[in-house]
């Protein structure tokens, strides 16, 4: 057993429902007990101290201890192109993701990058990653091993796509099928190891591979399915060409039995009435995607409106379309882009969105993005003074989140004082 002693956050509801006030639980002098990989209990130091006296102690002073970040929709096999410049998504992806993407087919090369990835996550406090792989099974098998081998909860899939991509970078309908109930069967509820179901876009796949996979999904209902929507407007506008016998993009997927709860629907941009009205009553998680929609120039996402609607959203890098690998920087766009459709965001609900909100995006609201007992110990520990011009505002602060929002609005890897993975620090 250990106790670790800190500020501690605590989400005991949504944000974006009840007044931040009312969501959130935090003690200035707090501690979180934890044994065997599971949180036993968070709360005053001093009295958690007094109920453990043999509990090995780590201090880490004023900083704050946070449920781990999580990121709900990346690329890993990205990881090396983050940050190429001045492309469209269709441009993008055909001159740097392609040609990146088709080097995974070396069971070498994916081991390298997938050790890369988790390096650069865990260091900016990210505890869970859902990741798209590449087409090639060797791709899946270096990301789990690599989050296997660190004891970390990772999601993700072979990436399918049978058309309108590199020949290189083709499988079909019927190996796309056969290559996820597989890795599927390989994988999924390993430790804490999920599959995700993973066809790009509609672009890219047929509608025998959409219904293949459709299908697989309604085999195996368990694991969640995750793909691209409305993320711009060229984009909508191919899938209307592809597809017209559909009234909408989002009904390209629903016809193929893509649409219910567990679907991950990356950006969500572009929707129509319509569109909003079917993904929340098919329970599907929004994944918004800030750093990559300001960077590849998509649009500005309605996290206003689509909260008050009763949407489900999930907080997310897109790494290597989002442009960078920490979520406080994930956070800070979130807040810009919200602004910039007149929407002011709290501290409290971007820090829900990449924790709790997050947790529940990804069906996993019981397990992970919260301090509570019963929980994965999963901790991301948060230096609220990492830099000169942060530590000279957070003096400041008169509350929790006035010493908050600093961190969030400028802080990067710096932050991170420790991570946790499952009780063990990373």
């Amino acid at each position: 057993m250990q106790i670790l002693l800190g500020q501690t956050l605590t989400f005991t509801d949504n944000p974006f429902r009840v007044p931040p006030a009312e969501a959130v639980r935090h003690e200035r002098h707090g501690a979180v007990v934890v044994e065997a990989g599971r949180i036993v209990s968070v709360g005053p130091a001093e009295a958690l101290r007094a109920a453990h006296p043999g509990a090995e102690v780590t201090d880490h002073g004023a900083a704050l201890i946070s449920p781990g970040f999580i990121d709900a929709h990346a690329h890993y096999p990205q990881t090396a192109i983050i940050a190429s410049w001045g492309k469209r998504l269709i441009d993008w992806l055909n001159h740097y993701t392609f040609p990146e993407e088709a080097r995974f087919a070396d069971p070498a090369h994916a081991a390298e990058i997938a050790a890369r990835y988790f390096d650069l996550t865990l260091a900016n406090g990210t505890t869970t990653t859902v990741s798209y792989c590449t087409i090639h099974p060797e791709s899946v098998e270096a990301y789990f091993a690599e989050a296997q081998r660190r004891g970390l909860r990772a999601l993700g899939g072979k990436t399918c796509m049978d058309t309108n991509a590199p020949d290189d970078l083709r499988d079909t309908a019927q190996s796309a099928y056969d290559d996820s109930k597989r890795l599927l069967g390989r994988w999924h509820g390993v430790d804490r190891l999920g599959y995700v179901i993973t066809p790009r876009f509609a672009p890219t796949s047929s509608r025998e591979q959409l219904e293949g996979l459709g299908a697989l999904w309604g085999e195996h209902p368990e694991v969640l399915m995750q793909t691209h929507l409305s993320e711009q407007h060229e984009e909508i506008a191919w899938v209307a060409e592809l597809f017209p016998e559909a009234r909408d993009y989002t009904d390209v997927y629903d016809r193929s039995g893509l649409l219910r709860e567990g679907a991950l629907m990356g950006h969500a941009i572009h929707l129509s009435r319509r569109e909003r009205d079917r993904l929340r009553e098919a329970g599907a998680s929004l994944i918004h995607c800030p750093t990559s929609n300001t960077f590849i120039g998509s649009g500005l996402f309605d996290m206003d409106g689509l909260m008050r609607e009763g949407q489900r959203v999930g907080l997310a890098t897109d790494t290597g379309g989002g442009s960078s690998f920490s979520m406080l920087r994930t956070m800070a766009a979130a807040y810009e882009v919200a602004h910039l459709r007149g929407a002011v965001l709290h501290p409290a609900q971007l820090w829900w969105l990449a924790t709790a909100g997050s947790a529940e995006a990804l069906r996993l609201g019981d397990r992970i993005g919260t301090l509570a007992p019963g929980y994965e110990a999963d901790l991301a520990v948060i230096d609220l003074a990492s830099t000169p011009a942060i530590a000279q505002r957070a003096a400041r602060a008169e509350a929790l989140w006035e010493a908050v929002f600093p961190t969030i609005m400028m802080g990067d890897d710096r932050a991170i004082l420790a991570a946790y993975a499952g009780g063990r620090r990373v």
